[in-house]
């Protein structure tokens, strides 16, 4: 019997439904070894462990703190796991203890958001940069959610591919539990996630104004939460005039999901994702999916996605339009969508996960 503690104090972000599912899931899968599922103190009731092996303990170090390269090391120092598994890359470089790390992506080394200050912005990236570089080389085993991230990392630093695995993520689907979200439009297309600069959306609103000249009733509907980044986009559309663009703020998942049955389309023009899992969603609920062809996103979305060039704003009007106006092309990506989203489970990547666990146990020992 093992005692393995698990970094969740991302479990409560943009991220976390990785780490949600993965717990999830772990519990059915290993009733032996002890867990304590590390949060941060406001996130210590959002998630309830149903099996006795899963203890949730407070950790409250923010990321990319002076505290977290500390206070975090001296914590995990008492706790004295035979594993930890750090969910994202950020954890004290000093730790010496058996570990797993998770690299996501590595947005963070090559994007900027010009809703932080520049200066300190770009030294976390220096910071991050060698973070990153030390994370992987001191880990006991690393996993990434695609092979583009797997590459990415390998061109970062010189480590063995072996020690990566990659281990894909998937998407729920929940048609019984649905609530009705209003807006005014006869037709929409869509957006769910953030929008920090990368994310692409002041391209994407340009391109829904293109359209309103073949489709004047067309709306546009990003779902998330208004914070800084959203603002700054809210900033230029008000300033150029742009018209049937809405902006959801924070709505409950039921309310997201009944959108993405409702869209004519789902648009994802990121320049730059590890995975892309809300493609994956909006296909589970049988909208069809227009991407960019950035970065992992035709290795996750495969054929069941009609891409577009995200550095061309023509590009991304032609590629929506295509779909608006093309009963066959609609329909051929929803039927490859509901194929594509079988390909992945969230408890093949918990069964995936829980082997790299016992692998680093052995290796340790």
């Amino acid at each position: 019997m093992s005692h393995i503690a698990i970094d969740a104090r991302i479990i409560n972000s943009s991220t976390g439904r990785y780490v949600e599912r993965l717990l999830n899931y772990l519990q059915q899968i290993d009733q032996v070894n002890n867990y304590s599922i590390l949060v941060l103190a406001k996130d210590k009731n959002y998630w309830q462990p149903t099996a006795n092996n899963f203890k949730v303990k407070i950790a409250d170090f923010k990321n990319y703190s002076i505290n977290e390269q500390f206070g975090f090391k001296q914590f995990l120092d008492q706790l004295s796991p035979d594993l930890v598994h750090f969910c994202m890359p950020q954890q004290p470089i000093l730790y010496h203890g058996n570990h797993v790390t998770t690299f996501h992506d590595l947005t963070l080394l090559k994007t900027y958001n010009t809703d932080k200050n520049w200066l300190i912005y770009h030294f976390k990236q220096v910071i991050g940069k060698y973070v990153f570089k030390q994370v992987a080389k001191s880990s006991n085993q690393i996993i990434v959610p695609s092979n583009f991230t797997k590459n990415e990392l390998l061109k970062l630093v010189n480590i063995p591919a072996d020690k990566i695995t990659i281990t894909y993520e998937a998407a729920d689907v929940y048609v019984d539990k649905l609530t009705t979200y209003k807006h005014p439009f006869k037709q929409f297309i869509l957006y769910v996630g953030q929008q920090r600069d990368y994310k692409n959306i002041r391209y994407l609103g340009d391109a829904h104004q293109k359209l309103l000249k073949k489709h004047p009733d067309l709306g546009l509907i990003l779902v998330g939460k208004i914070n800084d980044s959203a603002k700054i986009n809210q900033q230029y559309f008000v300033e150029n005039n742009y018209k049937n663009i809405i902006f959801t703020d924070f709505i409950p998942d039921n309310q997201r999901d009944w959108l993405y049955t409702q869209a004519t389309a789902y648009v994802f023009p990121s320049l730059m994702e590890g995975f892309g899992l809300p493609g994956l969603e909006a296909m589970g609920y049988g909208a069809p999916v227009i991407s960019s062809d950035a970065t992992c996103l035709p290795e996750v979305y495969g054929d069941a996605a009609y891409y577009f060039n995200p550095d061309d704003v023509n590009d991304i009007a032609r590629a929506i339009n295509d779909v608006l106006t093309d009963d066959k092309l609609r329909d051929d990506l929803i039927k490859k969508g509901y194929k594509q989203i079988k390909k992945y489970s969230w408890l093949r990547m918990a069964q995936q996960t829980h082997e790299i666990y016992i692998k680093a146990l052995k290796i340790k020992n």
